[in-house]
């Protein structure tokens, strides 16, 4: 493992700063496990979080859906202050939208707290980005898109996913 995460896949677009959040489960003692980011420009990145010695609850049925072992995260993951230094590094200043934000919300929070560090950015649920007629939409839309793609519930594909659907309703006739 090298000192610092590897640089994020680019793909040229504009829009909003996008983020995906898996975690160990569920409700009191989940964690984050997985953070998923796209950039304005279209670039993308993740990072698995290796578990701090107080996360110890483990949903197998969190497991199923994300199919992210508790081992591959020790074997692979990057500590959660890394992980937190590379979000501020990448994020500082901005406004970061979510299609989950009271989870991601809560485990970002669980994150920067094992790191000691404050979020130098902030989490915004991605509804402040529709309005009345793309909202109605926005399910069907993301499920859509769901479809094409096999890599459902891990976190870079699923912030490129939302940030997919948030692009598809921008047209003139989704709007």
């Amino acid at each position: 493992m090298s000192a610092h995460p590897p640089a994020p896949r680019s793909a040229a677009s504009s829009g909003p700063v996008i983020m995906d959040i898996e975690a160990s489960g569920f409700g009191a003692g989940s964690y984050p496990i997985e953070v998923g980011i796209v950039l304005a420009d279209g670039s993308s990145e993740s990072w698995l979080i290796r578990p701090q010695p107080q996360w110890t609850r483990w949903d197998a049925s969190a497991e199923a859906v994300h199919g992210i072992s508790r081992a591959q995260l020790f074997a692979e993951g990057w500590s959660a202050r890394v992980v937190a230094q590379e979000l501020n590094r990448r994020l500082a200043g901005q406004t970061v939208f979510t299609d989950g934000w009271a989870h991601d919300f809560a485990w970002l929070a669980v994150l920067f707290d094992a790191a000691d560090l404050v979020p130098r950015f902030r989490l915004e649920h991605l509804r402040r980005l529709l309005n009345d007629r793309q909202a109605q939409k926005w399910k069907p839309t993301f499920d859509a898109l769901a479809q094409t793609d096999m890599t459902l519930h891990r976190a870079q594909a699923d912030a490129l996913r939302v940030r997919a659907a948030w692009a598809a309703l921008q047209m003139p006739l989704a709007a």
